[in-house]
C-alpha cells in the first residue's frame, strides 16, 4: 500500500506520524511511504533519515493526500486537510471527535475510513495507542503546573516540594488512569502532597501498592471534592471516558473555593475538558486566568516534546499500521475486534457510539458496516 505522512499543521505541533525506523518496517513489508518535506525536522528526524529508510520525500501535502491509500498523522485533520481527504481513503490518527462536531460532520461527508488511535483497545479493555501520549501528558502536567505556580506566571508563588521549614504543596489529581498515574510519578518525585481521586476502589488500591504512602487515594463517591480543591494549589484534570466528551467535574462556582493563584492543568481538554472554565490553548500561549485561577489547557501537550512523543507513539502504533497495510482494513478489522474499536467514521457513517450520542447523530455498529 501507499502510506502518506504529511507534516502536522496544528499550531506548535512538532510530532510526525512515522519515525524513520517505522518507515523501514513498512518498506520491508513491501509498502511505499511518502513523507512531506521536512515533516519530521522539528522532532529531530531529517529528510535524509527518511530517504535512508526508503521513503520518498514529497514537497506538497496535497500530493501526499492525492497519492496515498493510508494517511498517517498525529493530530486530527484541520479543515484545510479535511478538504484533501478522498473517498475510501484511510485516515489513521488521533481524532477526539466527541469534542469536535464540525470535524465529525466533515469526515462523514468525506466518505473516508477514519480510525482513531484513542479508541483502539486491547484484550483488557485498555487503550494502547492513547497510553503513551497520556503518559507523556501526565508527566508534563506536573512540570507545566509547577512552572505556572511561579509568581511571574501569575501563579501563587509556591514551590511544589516546599523547602526546609516549609510544608510541601498539595496536588489533587482527578482520575487514576494513565495520566493520573504518571502525574503522580512526577508529583511525588517533587515531594508534593498528592491526592488521587478515582471512582474505582480497585484502581486506587493498585496505585496505593505502587506509590505506598506517597499518595493519598480518594474514592470519588466518598470524597468531599470541594474541600479537596480548597486545599490544593495544583489541580490536574486527567479523567477519561473513552471516545466521549469529558465530564465537567469542576464548575465555575467551584473556582471560588480555590486559593488565589492556584493552577489547573486540564489534560482532558482534547475531549472537551473536565473543568467548566477550560478552553483549548497552545504552547505559544498556554495559560489564562479565570477568577484568579491559572488555567493551563494546551490541547497537544506531548507536542512540546516531539522527539520523545513521536518515538513513544510509534512503538505503539506501528504493529497496527503494519497489520492495516498488509491485510487491508476489512481483514484487519475482522481478525481483531480491538482494532475495530478504533473505527470512528466509515464511508459516511458514524461507527463509534459515544461520538454519535454526543451530537445526537445516527450510529451504525462497525460490524454492521463491514458486512454491508
Amino acid at each position: 500500500m501507499k502510506i502518506g505522512v504529511p507534516k502536522e499543521i496544528k499550531p506548535q505541533e512538532n510530532r510526525i506520524g512515522l519515525t524513520p525506523d517505522s518507515v523501514k518496517i513498512l518498506i520491508s513489508e513491501g509498502h511505499e511511504v511518502l513523507v512531506e518535506n521536512n515533516g519530521g525536522f522539528e522532532a529531530g528526524f531529517e529528510n535524509e533519515h527518511y530517504k535512508s529508510a526508503g521513503a520518498k520525500i514529497i514537497e506538497k501535502a496535497e500530493d501526499i493526500f492525492n497519492d496515498s491509500e493510508i494517511i498517517v498523522k498525529v493530530k486530527e485533520p484541520l479543515s484545510s486537510e479535511v478538504k484533501m481527504i478522498k473517498e475510501n481513503q484511510i485516515v489513521f490518527t488521533y481524532l477526539h471527535l466527541a469534542a469536535a462536531k464540525e470535524l465529525t460532520e466533515s469526515l462523514v461527508k468525506s466518505k473516508s475510513v477514519c480510525i482513531a488511535y484513542e479508541t483502539v483497545t486491547d484484550k483488557d479493555g485498555r487503550l494502547p495507542l492513547l497510553a503513551p501520549m497520556s503518559a507523556v501528558a501526565g508527566r508534563m502536567s506536573i512540570q507545566a503546573g509547577a512552572h505556572s505556580l511561579e509568581k511571574h506566571q501569575k501563579g501563587r508563588g509556591i514551590l511544589l516540594g516546599g523547602a526546609p521549614g516549609v510544608e510541601p504543596a498539595t496536588v489533587v489529581i482527578l482520575g487514576g488512569g494513565v495520566v493520573g498515574e504518571n502525574a503522580a510519578l512526577i508529583a511525588t518525585g517533587m515531594k508534593a502532597k498528592v491526592y488521587i481521586v478515582d471512582k474505582s476502589s480497585e484502581r486506587l488500591e493498585q496505585l496505593k501498592q505502587k506509590f505506598g504512602d506517597l499518595i493519598i487515594p480518594q474514592q470519588s463517591d466518598k470524597t468531599d471534592l470541594k474541600k479537596l480543591i480548597s486545599e490544593c494549589v495544583l489541580l490536574i484534570g486527567g479523567v477519561l471516558i473513552p471516545g466521549a466528551e469529558a465530564p465537567k467535574l469542576i464548575t465555575k462556582d467551584m473556582l471560588k473555593l480555590m486559593k488565589k493563584g492556584s493552577v489547573i492543568v486540564d489534560v482532558a481538554i482534547d475531549q472537551g475538558g473536565c473543568v467548566e472554565t477550560s478552553k483549548p490553548t497552545t504552547h505559544a500561549n498556554p495559560t489564562y486566568v479565570v477568577d484568579d485561577i491559572v488555567h493551563y489547557c494546551v490541547a497537544n501537550m506531548p507536542g512540546g516534546v516531539p522527539r520523545t512523543s513521536t518515538i513513544a507513539l510509534n512503538k505503539a502504533t506501528i504493529p497496527f499500521l503494519t497489520k492495516l497495510a498488509d491485510k487491508g482494513y476489512e481483514k484487519a478489522f475482522k481478525e481483531d475486534k480491538n482494532f475495530l474499536a478504533g473505527l470512528n467514521v466509515f464511508k459516511g457513517q458514524i461507527t463509534y457510539k459515544a461520538v454519535a450520542d454526543t451530537f445526537g447523530l445516527k450510529y451504525v455498529s462497525p460490524k454492521e458496516v463491514l458486512t454491508n
